[in-house]
């Protein structure tokens, strides 16, 4: 258009100049200034309009891709559409450029999907002016979507006791978090909506334990031990034998008695020198418990002519029976585990009357104490549902179990520091099999996963204290929290993930490795669920993978828990002392865990809510995906941000 106007202005001084008869000179050179002056004057000012030109479509594109990361549940509202105008003014400076009648328009035709934007300006002519060309106008058109094809989001929940306690208000974290969430899944079901896009959730809560055990079994039951080791305790029963002796009479009855007194040694000795490499291969090996056995000769005393009131004179005799008991059970010591042997001693007492007639006998069992040891379980049936009991309940009493879900890890060593080794794709030492987040249980039993005994465990003291011995008259039910049911990747209605978040509950202590090792677990491509994991959507684009972890705490473990791990002073599977630097042990699997699975392409978000995102945590998280949130808002605010960057926020025009 400029060019336009110049070509027209030589044209017209020319067609003057041909018109003229004058001989002179004087008009020709002034006709040569004019056309040098208005083709330098355009390129100067056409220039200038080209520049003005491209900030114009920068602050155009980012006006409206602000605009777009704005809009909320809520559209392309007020706040957002004031956010398109603030970047676009930020990103135009009118003086700079000067320009006038700058304008911008920022509109959407679905609800916030897309945002378009319109912007003009008026380019003022420095040179061009001459010749009657004022200003220039110039337009810019630009679009922002959500580029979103198909993604798997696997959210890593907290949703230990902490999270029960206020955040903001009346609201509690856990309920900010809950709220936080459904907005998210609104924020991209939005942005999908109308498109081919697989969009995909899974879930896994997390505290003290993970609640997996019916992912487990559905993907296969042998998965899952059929028989386990636990930290428990069984009732010890006594039997009395009392016969009554007498005349004709019942008058003065006179009893024989046998009962036991029992005395018990509290320190097993280790039975042979064979190592066995993980619990379930040293429990194949256990020999049988024995049965009350004689242990030396008896002792007897005898006193004759024993007066018995209406029954004349008769002999009596008190025979003592040393008797022992041998019990057999697997306890770990350092990276392997042995059979120890634990025997229990008697006396057994039998009081007798001689030179008189029974007239009646009765024997009784009565319950006499617990021992608190390791106990070896039948969960064959109990890992497929079924009720099993066990004599754990008060006084000897039968208590029945049904599984909940929660579960104990496979084999793993209790070394201090773990390393993710990008050659081989696995976690150092290679010993500890529960690190392995893609390999699949085998025939080895130590690969396998054990179902947790809620309330059936227990841990071992003396006289009150904290007890190293593998076996005590005294113990108390450890702690146990089972968190709600994790789920693996499946499209979701709003519906269903407002029922699923809506169910979470706050209970336990926060293990966050826990929480991480199983979300990498159903997050891997190449892992035990990798055939979910890598389904080709029917829109045959490319899937990008995700895991948001949520937590508002530092590390906080309990030794005397009964967790995945079973209870760690006595099972030493994360210390070799049961609790030294507990702490410190599980964070170093957790960074583990977490370079393993950026390393198999999932980006880790990580959001701290109301504590501070502390080296670990900020460690784990992907480059630029890491937040903090002290208030429902914040937290709110935070799961929007990721929302726009799972979406793949771009321009598109």
């Amino acid at each position: 258009m400029v060019c336009d106007r110049i070509i027209a202005c030589v044209r017209d001084q020319f067609r003057n100049l041909a018109a003229s008869t004058a001989g002179s000179m004087l008009p020709l050179a002034a006709a040569g200034l004019v056309v040098i002056l208005a083709l330098v004057g355009g390129g100067v000012d056409i220039s200038r309009v080209y520049k003005v030109q491209n900030r114009l479509q920068a602050a155009c594109d980012a006006a409206v891709l602000a605009g777009r990361k704005a809009v909320t549940t809520n559209g392309f509202d007020t706040a957002a559409q004031t956010q398109a105008s603030n970047y676009f003014n930020v990103n135009f400076d009118r003086a700079q450029q000067q320009v006038a009648s700058v304008s911008f328009s920022p509109t959407t035709p679905d609800n916030g999907t897309t945002i378009v934007g319109t912007a003009t300006a008026n380019v003022r002519m420095i040179v061009m002016e001459i010749f009657g060309t004022d200003s220039m106008a110039v337009t810019a058109n630009c679009r922002a979507t959500e580029g979103i094809s198909n993604i798997d989001v696997t959210f890593v929940f907290d949703t230990t006791g902490s999270m029960g306690s206020i955040l903001t208000g009346s609201t509690t974290r856990l309920q900010a978090l809950k709220d936080a969430a459904k907005n998210f899944f609104t924020t991209v079901q939005n942005s999908t909506s109308g498109t081919t896009a697989r969009v995909r959730y899974a879930f896994v809560p997390f505290s003290a334990g993970v609640n997996v055990g019916s992912l487990i079994y559905a993907k296969d039951p042998n998965y899952l031990v059929d028989s386990w080791t636990y930290q428990s305790r069984v009732s010890r029963f006594e039997t009395l034998v009392t016969q009554r002796y007498g005349t004709n009479s019942t008058n003065w009855p006179i009893y024989q008695e046998t009962y036991p007194s029992s005395n018990y040694n509290t320190t097993p000795a280790q039975y042979g020198t064979t190592s066995y490499g993980s619990i379930p291969a040293c429990q194949a090996a256990l020999p049988a418990d024995t049965a009350w056995t004689a242990n030396g000769s008896p002792t007897i005393s005898t006193l004759n002519n024993f007066a018995i009131s209406g029954a004349g004179t008769v002999t009596r005799t008190i025979t003592t029976q040393p008797q022992t008991q041998t019990y057999y059970f697997c306890q770990r010591s350092g990276l392997v585990y042995y059979i120890y042997s634990y025997t229990a001693s008697r006396t057994l007492t039998t009081t007798t009357y001689g030179s008189l007639t029974a007239v009646s006998s009765n024997t009784t069992t009565t319950w006499d104490h617990y021992d608190f040891r390791p106990v070896l379980v039948d969960v064959s049936q109990f890992k497929a549902g079924s009720t099993i009991t066990l004599n754990t309940g008060s006084v000897g009493a039968a208590q029945s179990f049904t599984w909940d879900g929660c579960i104990e890890e496979r084999y793993t060593r209790n070394d201090s520091s773990f390393t993710y080794d990008s050659d081989s794709g696995r976690i150092t030492n290679t010993g500890a099999i529960d690190l392995d987040i893609d390999a699949a249980p085998t025939s080895d039993a130590g690969t396998k996963w054990a179902p947790a005994l809620d309330n059936g465990t227990y841990y071992r003291t003396s006289s009150g204290s904290m007890s190293s011995a593998f076996l005590t008259n005294e113990g108390t039910r450890a702690q146990y929290y089972c968190p709600t049911a994790a789920t693996t990747l499946a499209e979701m209605s709003q519906s269903d993930f407002n029922n699923y978040v809506d169910g979470l509950v706050a209970t336990g202590n926060t293990y966050h490795d826990y929480g991480m090792l199983w979300g990498a677990r159903i997050s891997s491509p190449t892992g035990v669920w990798s055939s979910l994991v890598s389904a080709e959507p029917s829109n045959h684009q490319t899937v990008t993978h995700h895991l948001i972890l949520e937590t508002d705490g530092e590390p906080n473990t309990v030794y005397t828990d009964y967790t995945t791990y079973g209870i760690e002073y006595h099972d030493r599977r994360i210390t070799a002392d049961g609790y030294s630097n507990n702490n410190d042990r599980h964070m170093a699997r957790f960074r583990a865990i977490c370079d393993a699975l950026k390393a198999r392409g999932v980006r880790i978000w990580v959001i701290a809510l109301a504590t501070n995102l502390t080296t670990d945590l900020n460690y784990c998280a992907s480059a630029n995906s890491a937040y903090t949130a002290n208030s429902s808002t914040a937290l709110d605010q935070a799961f929007q941000s990721i929302a726009k960057q799972v979406g793949e926020l771009r321009v598109s025009q």
